[in-house]
């Protein structure tokens, strides 16, 4: 194989750009253009005082996902469970205290009424996704629409997504031959029919609202402020991370959900693109480098090769003339 100095510099040139590029693509805009904003992307409202926890979505979802059936018994919601590569979805119980708006105390005297409350979590499908961005393969990809999809095809086991997500969602399939990341995909692919997700289908008590990003927030800031003193005045999804494509409303403090809050409002990417941007960087001119570098050496030990039995030549003739 014969590789000139010119081309080489080219195809490591290229491969240099391709790696720059990377977390633009991931993010589904064009190298310096705009990204897309997510008033029109999809968009789930989750209003934890509806939810009952039947737990219906989760069978929806192991259902559509071909996934074991979640697991059933009084002792499922006796302790808190993490999505997992077999459970994309959960709902967890939270004995809270005092109701409404984590703030109403009862009259001197009375006990503190404990209430149950339930929260359902999966992918939060960012607005500008943290994991996409740090994919160095576009294994993740964030759709126009609003879902972030993962393709097994390209999923080289880095695992950076892993470390960009602010929310812990993603889960690497570590005990597998061939290990995946997994992940809640918001049933892209029956959004691309024009069906909602599968989880909202069938919930019963209207806690799951689906629709348009701007429209479904809109809903939830007419709950929360339309109410005072029903819900806690914040819309959690509309500003964490940037802001996600999942939204919830509740009449207790969001930490008291195990939800994870004092996230920053940044963009993830733009936090990420510094840290992890450099790994996919080294990992994709790492290759071009490496075939480089063996090309120029095995042209050097080619033209030894040729110039060494004419050094003998010349040695042998000048031997003779001695």
């Amino acid at each position: 194989m014969k590789l000139s100095r010119r081309s080489f510099l080219e195809v490591a040139g290229a491969a240099g750009a391709a790696a720059l590029a990377a977390p633009a693509l991931a993010r589904g805009e064009e190298p310096g253009g705009s990204e897309t904003p997510g008033a029109d992307e999809a968009s789930v409202l989750v209003d934890t005082t509806l939810c009952a926890g039947c737990r219906a979505c989760e069978a929806a979802c192991a259902e559509k996902n071909r996934l074991p059936a979640p697991p059933e018994g009084p002792g499922v919601l006796e302790r808190k469970r993490e999505t997992t590569t077999t459970a994309l979805t959960v709902v967890n119980r939270f004995d809270v205290d005092p109701v409404g708006a984590g703030l109403r105390q009862q009259p001197e005297g009375d006990a503190t009424r404990r209430a149950a409350r339930f929260a359902k979590s999966q992918c939060m499908h960012c607005v500008a996704p943290g994991c996409a961005s740090a994919c160095p393969n576009r294994a993740l990809d964030k759709k126009p629409n609003g879902p972030v999809t993962y393709d097994p095809s390209r999923c080289m086991g880095c695992r950076y997504c892993m470390v960009a997500c602010p929310f812990g969602v993603p889960r690497y399939e570590y005990e597998a031959l061939a290990p995946r990341v997994v992940k809640c995909s918001f049933c892209a692919d029956r959004q691309a029919r024009g069906l909602a997700p599968a989880c909202v289908s069938v919930c019963p008590t209207g806690a799951l609202t689906f629709g348009r990003r701007a429209e479904v927030l809109a809903e939830a800031r007419r709950r929360v402020f339309g109410n005072p003193g029903k819900y806690v005045p914040h819309v959690y999804g509309e500003h964490e991370a940037g802001g996600t494509n999942w939204l919830y409303v509740s009449d207790v403090p969001f930490e008291k959900l195990a939800m994870k809050t004092g996230l920053l409002e940044e963009r993830y990417p733009d936090l990420v693109r510094g840290a992890l941007g450099v790994p996919p960087f080294v990992m994709t001119l790492w290759p071009p480098l490496l075939m480089g570098f063996w090309a120029f050496s095995n042209r050097r030990a080619e033209q030894q090769g040729r110039e060494a039995p004419r050094e003998a030549e010349a040695d042998g003739r000048e031997d003779r003339h001695e």
